[in-house]
């Protein structure tokens, strides 16, 4: 009975940081909400793309305004002097749609999106642009296998820092199946991601500053170092704690940071 609580709390800790993450990182859509005209439009803003086509950017309005409000993309280079471009957007029925082109592997644009109005006029996202970041596509068996394994590792992760707190339990096969599991899903499957995604494998500690790679560096490590704690005996249980503490924590950082 333990156990199964065990597991149930390991899974609840797994999906909520999962969540969280996915929520909070760089590449999840910008959406909110402003008022114009006395009406409520939603967005929601791309900050990722293939690179094999233009970006569509949509904004539906409410029927009230349609026909009555304009729509422009203004983007550049991202982290660039040069001036800013400025695109109309097209309405198809209720929606105002934009394109934003295409960029090389790992490119960027910062853009901003207007709405129009005879005098009046607002930024969506007020005076703060949206960041894009532009990907090569990635085949969707590699990516889900990627992301599955990556989901297992952190389960078994957090499942052996409650066995090591549980003295009744060996967290010796769950911590083995971690480091086993985070080398398949991060240092295998991740690099060849990265690869289709950016052009290359690795960029992360040494070779750059891509914050995921690095990420999955430091729990590797961190495995390694607790199945190497007990040596020729089992891990011991505070360098188990550990390894799955800093794993939480590695997965609380919002993904993409520093990407490539």
């Amino acid at each position: 009975m333990r156990k199964t609580l065990l597991w149930l709390l390991a899974i609840i800790i797994t999906l909520s940081s999962a969540i969280y993450q996915r929520q909070t990182g760089p590449t999840y859509p910008w959406s909110g909400q402003v008022s114009f005209f006395g009406e409520e439009i939603k967005f929601s803003l791309p900050r990722s793309a293939d690179n094999t086509d233009n970006c569509q950017v949509v904004v539906e309005l409410p029927e009230r305004l349609t026909g009555q409000v304009q729509g422009f993309l203004q983007f550049k280079k991202y982290k660039t002097d040069g001036p800013w471009n400025i695109l109309a957007m097209k309405q198809e029925g209720n929606r105002l749609i934009g394109y934003l082109p295409k960029q090389p592997a790992a490119g960027k644009l910062e853009y901003l999106v207007h709405l129009v109005s005879g005098s009046q006029e607002i930024s969506l996202t007020g005076e703060e642009p949206v960041i894009i970041r532009f990907k090569g596509p990635v085949s969707d068996s590699i990516l889900l296998a990627h992301v599955v394994v990556m989901f297992l590792a952190m389960l078994l992760a957090i499942r052996a820092g409650l066995a090591a707190i549980n003295r009744q339990e060996d967290p010796t096969p769950l911590a083995r199946w971690a480091a086993i599991l985070f080398f398949i899903g991060g240092f295998a499957l991740g690099a060849v991601v990265q690869k289709m995604a950016f052009g290359v494998f690795w960029s992360g500690f040494p070779l750059g500053t891509d914050l995921t790679d690095t990420k999955t560096l430091i729990a590797m490590l961190a495995w390694i170092a607790a199945l190497a704690s007990g040596r020729k005996t089992r891990p011991k249980r505070g360098w188990v704690l550990a390894a799955s503490i800093i794993t939480l924590i590695i997965y609380l950082i919002p993904h993409s940071i520093f990407g490539s």
